[in-house]
């Protein structure tokens, strides 16, 4: 057997693993179960792919999407493997169930709506299967941000094949989900292999929403390179695509309401661009597998801080820095709270309070951000991380207890059924006509407050609602939430954030990397190349192997082969080219001026 060393190298051009990848290569390959939780970005696809290479037969991959399939097919084909996907969208499945059964595949992507069918099953029982790895594996889950039932049927299916070993495989999942996953899919406890959750790459931002669309765009101007844009609807998408859209810049919407050609159209050129920028719903959540994504925007609050951090980690999966922002509203957490009583099963509302409360605490801490994530996933990090917006620009807090026990006590001399406008209104003594009509000029309430503290109504009525003090109704009706008596009683005092106004680029915690001529030309040869043969540019090699290529110039193909990420396969398909477009770059670089 060739030594997962020298497979590494030969065929991925890497010279070491990263993290945990070879302790769960070595399980994989000696044939133990295991479940690998590694950040988005780690390498978690090089766990299955190169014991695929190195044990005997295909392996099975359970994928949950056919975009994420047909990407990770394409990118597998990038390193010269046999790889299919068999799915409803496949151009002729006889010919890859007949590759299967006479063992010409290595690796073999499919739903687990179809894994776990009859046909399915029995074509297994004709192949030999080397590995089965299920991705996304926190799906399995019902304590999962994302659980799919479908998930939930594998076990009988791997269990018809004990002695082939399974890998599972998630980002995202916090103690009692992993234990889950174990007992769902039949790991042993001993099989776990958790990896540090730190994406250090990413820079997390958070600022409370003040016209999204004009914050999107400020971002935009700040922050080139591809960027995907998360909203809370297909409309919002539509919307936020219109008006964002420009000959300069093309942003493109994604959700399940559009055409699926569209969808699928729209789809391929976000992952062939270098500059193009998504509006999305979560739809797009699981179907992108594009490294060199540069920043995550969420134009509001997520499901759950499971669910942030993995959309987030679309974000520099290439390990170039990326950012992450967050633009937040109090109606978030209403319509959030809403969902969670009326949309989710009783007995699972404990646990998706606790998740919602752990994501407010993140938009609103004045602290490290990071900090805060890591620590929700069991992690004892570090007090400040040095690179979100909190550790960069520490902001002002100011205690506003007292603003809260006003603004509380007037929702409950209202009766608790006006918005905060009104509230607003009565505590600075606006004496209008919808004050004088409900007798609330009469309230001992009103015009408790000065200018000072009328400026902090909003902010605290955000604050209040994202801590469950406050919850509105569908009408914007302001009530008591569990979090309101302690603050009223003076027994929780209440410290917020001040912001500053701008999205702007906070100063970087590491020097920005330099204008390299010979690196744009060389990307500008591999978007040529990438047209050529209709694959995305990153599936010719990423910014980091082209980078190194331009500070090293090297001049033949032994040397461009010491080069990380030209392994092999790449090096005979790109190599004499890359090598021309280096040799071409150097001439006109060293060229006399005309």
């Amino acid at each position: 057997m060739t030594s997962v060393h020298q497979l590494l190298h030969d065929r991925f051009g890497f010279s070491h693993f990263r993290g945990v990848q070879e302790a769960v290569i070595e399980r994989a390959i000696g044939g133990q179960h295991t479940l690998a939780v590694m950040p988005t970005g780690a390498g978690k696809s090089l766990c299955y792919q190169l014991p695929a290479l190195a044990r005997h037969g295909t392996a099975v991959v359970i994928s949950p999407l056919i975009a994420l399939m047909q990407d990770q097919v394409r990118s597998a084909d990038g390193f010269g493997f046999r790889a299919a996907a068999l799915t409803s969208a496949s151009e002729d499945p006889r010919a890859i169930r007949d590759a299967l059964r006479d063992g010409q595949l290595d690796l073999l992507y499919v739903a687990p709506e179809r894994a776990t069918t009859d046909v399915f099953q029995r074509l297994l029982q004709e192949a030999d299967i080397a590995l089965f790895a299920i991705d996304e594996a926190h799906c399995v889950s019902e304590w999962g941000h994302d659980f799919r039932p479908d998930y939930r049927l594998l076990l009988p299916l791997l269990d018809q094949h004990r002695d082939v070993p399974r890998l599972a495989l998630t980002a995202t999942a916090d103690k009692r989900t992993r234990a889950d996953i174990l007992v769902q899919l039949g790991i042993p406890e001993d099989g776990l292999i958790v990896a540090g959750f730190d994406r250090p790459n990413i820079r997390y931002h958070v600022r409370p929403r003040d016209g999204a669309t004009k914050q999107v765009k400020s971002l935009m101007t700040a922050q080139s390179g591809p960027g995907i844009v998360y909203v809370p609807s297909r409309n919002a998408a539509d919307k936020l695509a219109e008006q964002l859209d420009s000959p300069h810049r093309r942003v493109l919407a994604y959700h399940a309401g559009l055409d699926p050609q569209i969808r699928q159209r729209n789809q391929a050129a976000f992952v062939d661009s270098e500059e193009m920028v998504m509006a999305a719903t979560i739809a797009f959540g699981m179907g992108i597998d594009k490294p060199d994504v540069r920043f995550v925007a969420h134009a509001g609050v997520p499901k759950s801080i499971e669910a942030y951090y993995q959309e987030t980690g679309r974000a520099g999966r290439d390990g170039d820095p990326a950012e992450a922002w967050l633009f937040w509203g109090a109606e978030d957490f209403a319509r959030a709270r809403r969902r969670i009583e009326t949309e989710v099963e009783p007995e699972r509302r404990p646990q998706e309070r606790e998740r919602l409360n752990a994501l407010a605490a993140f938009v609103e801490t004045a602290t490290c951000r990071r900090a805060i994530l890591l620590r929700h996933f069991g992690e004892e990090p570090p007090e400040r991380c040095g690179n979100c917006d909190n550790c960069l620009e520490p902001p002002a807090t100011i205690d506003v207890t007292t603003v809260a026990q006003k603004l509380l006590s007037a929702a409950f001399r209202t009766e608790m059924r006006f918005g905060v406008a009104h509230l607003a209104a009565v505590l600075g003594g606006d004496d209008n006509e919808k004050v004088r009509q409900f007798g609330h000029d009469r309230l001992s309430v009103f015009g408790i407050m000065d200018a000072d503290e009328l400026a902090l109504v909003r902010p605290v009525a955000r604050s209040l609602m994202a801590r469950d003090a406050l919850r509105a109704d569908e009408y914007g009706g302001l009530s008591f939430g569990p979090g309101a008596k302690s603050i009223l009683k003076g027994d929780e005092r209440l410290v917020i954030a001040v912001p500053p106004k701008r999205v702007r680029r906070a100063r970087s915690s590491s020097p920005e990397l330099p204008y390299d001529p010979l690196f744009e030309a060389l990307r500008e040869w591999r978007r040529h190349r990438a047209k050529e043969q209709g694959v995305p540019p990153y599936v010719i090699f990423h910014d980091s192997t082209l980078r190194e290529a331009a500070a090293r110039k090297p001049s033949s193909l032994n040397e461009l082969s010491a080069i990380e990420g030209i392994g092999d396969t790449k090096l005979e398909r790109h190599g004499e080219s890359l090598l021309e477009a280096i040799a071409l770059a150097k001439e006109v670089e060293h060229a006399p001026a005309a």
